[in-house]
């Protein structure tokens, strides 16, 4: 109790700009108090379900309200808009698709911040631009809110199991409130800095993904084409040098894995066009910073050949059968 005491006493005396870090030590004493979640798609839809199975009451909406049922028959509260979240909720996370989706959710008509309550934590895990998030930090800000961006790794597949990873950005001092609610939904939860960090973290990560991904696609590719079978293939690799994560645990070609989308004809997963928005993030960041990134340019440049060819709906694994689409097989 005295380190509490002593740990709440330092949180009294800390002030950051308008926002009275007091509610800090509020919350971390509040629990189980009910969580907001706003954008309950192919991510967001199991990291609430996570909340709800660890004892949080869950208040949610998305602009697609079929997407809220599963929830609801949990025993999750639905409403129409953010703002109405806000009203009944002082810890609130997002799981949206792109920037614009992001800003609408918070500064638009019927956004967070038209009704958020002072001292509401608010905990962005799209994946944006960093200086959307900077902006939205401000904006939060003024109204006496606190935010942070907490973008994830790991798919869908982490998001069922509460095995994400989290790259966390904001008030160093609100670090811990937040963890709180992200262990729930992930197995490793990472402090990066100040607001935008954790946005920065995660677009270096999808762009080394996405050309990891290419990478494995066109070796398996070369592999076949030279007679050797797929799983022998892949074996070999994950005892390799060229092991990586596309190769041993999501790898493109199906019938080589089960449980991944390429086992499933590329549905679910990690859509092409998210992949592509996400690259095109990585681009404007690097350009902004004067920073060479010619295999991350090149695949920018591919999965947006994928999307305008179809595959914009199918995981971004699908580039396998783009490679092979390509060659005429």
């Amino acid at each position: 109790m005295a380190a509490l005491f002593r740990g709440s006493r330092h949180l009294l005396l800390r002030w950051n700009k308008h926002v009275d870090l007091a509610f800090v030590s509020k919350r971390s004493m509040a629990s189980k108090t009910p969580i907001g979640f706003i954008g309950l798609g192919n991510m967001g839809s199991p990291m609430a379900r996570n909340l709800l199975r660890n004892g949080y009451p869950v208040i949610g909406t998305d602009v697609f309200p079929e997407s809220c049922k599963e929830l609801q028959d949990m025993g999750a509260q639905v409403v129409d808009s953010p703002a109405e979240v806000a009203e009944k909720a002082d810890r609130i996370i997002t799981m949206l698709p792109s920037s614009p989706n992001v800003i609408e959710v918070y500064t638009g008509p019927n956004g967070i911040l038209k009704k958020v309550k002072k001292g509401t934590l608010l905990i962005d895990s799209s994946t944006i631009d960093p200086a959307v998030s900077k902006e939205m930090a401000v904006a939060a800000e003024k109204m006496g809110a606190v935010f942070m961006d907490a973008p994830v790794s790991g798919g869908v597949g982490a998001a069922s199991m509460a095995k994400l990873t989290f790259m966390v950005g904001g008030v160093e001092e609100e670090y811990h409130a937040a963890q709180e609610l992200l262990t729930c939904m992930g197995a490793n939860v990472v402090y990066c800095g100040q607001v935008g960090s954790g946005q920065a973290a995660k677009i270096c990560n999808n762009m080394l993904l996405a050309i990891g991904m290419i990478g494995t696609a066109e070796t398996m590719n070369l592999g076949i084409r030279l007679g050797l079978d797929p799983k022998l293939l892949s074996k070999i690799l994950n005892m390799s040098s060229g092991r990586c994560w596309s190769s041993d645990t999501y790898n493109p070609v199906p019938g080589v894995m089960e449980g991944v989308p390429s086992g499933n004809n590329y549905q679910g997963g990690f859509g092409t066009t998210l992949m592509a928005k996400d690259l095109g993030l990585a681009q404007n960041t690097a350009t902004d910073t004067k920073t060479a990134i010619p295999l991350g340019s090149l695949a920018h440049q591919i999965f947006r050949v994928m999307c305008s060819r179809g595959y914009a709906n199918k995981d971004f694994s699908s580039v396998f059968q783009f490679l092979r689409e390509e060659e005429g097989q």
